[in-house]
């Protein structure tokens, strides 16, 4: 049995890269008020974006945003599935800005101990955040629990997330 030898075949992959997309994109939305919350590009060239603006996002400007990276990429050159959306009201604020965002908005805050804590979020800075908590408490020297207001100051380093809550009242 003669056996004959295998030559490897070598595919060429190219991969866009995330920083050619987030420059392009940045590119596209000056002056816009539009900010990036989320991108990923995986090795099978998989793009998602996710886009937020302080007044909300609608379809336009994830199709315009989508339009716009579509057009500076060929497809003849390399393949890829482009997907932009806003970024989700039920997920964790990963920017500042999400936080500058909702000023003034109820949030739920998981600290560092899992231990979940809600309120309206009174103060946004660099490196942290207040919120603000009512809540009944017996207080010396009364008969019934009284309303209390504490506020409570969290560095962003030191949570497990921030949500904003959301309420049908």
């Amino acid at each position: 049995m003669i056996r004959g030898l295998v030559s490897p075949i070598l595919l060429q992959v190219s991969m866009i890269q995330s920083e050619f997309i987030k420059n392009l994109i940045k590119e596209n939305l000056e002056d816009t008020g539009i900010f990036v919350v989320e991108l990923n590009v995986t090795t099978s060239n998989k793009i998602t974006v996710s886009i937020d603006h302080m007044d909300g996002i609608g379809i336009d400007d994830c199709i315009a945003i989508s339009r716009k990276i579509e057009h500076s990429l060929d497809r003849e050159v390399e393949d890829f599935e482009l997907m932009v959306s806003s970024y989700g009201l039920d997920q964790p604020f990963k920017l500042v800005t999400q936080y500058q965002k909702n000023l003034g908005r109820e949030v739920e805050v998981l600290d560092e101990n899992s231990k979940k804590i809600e309120g309206i979020l009174l103060e946004v800075k660099d490196n942290s955040f207040k919120i603000g908590v009512e809540t009944k408490e017996k207080i010396e020297g009364t008969k019934k629990k009284q309303i209390v207001n504490k506020e409570y100051i969290f560095n962003y380093d030191n949570i497990k997330s921030t949500k904003l809550k959301i309420s049908f009242k």
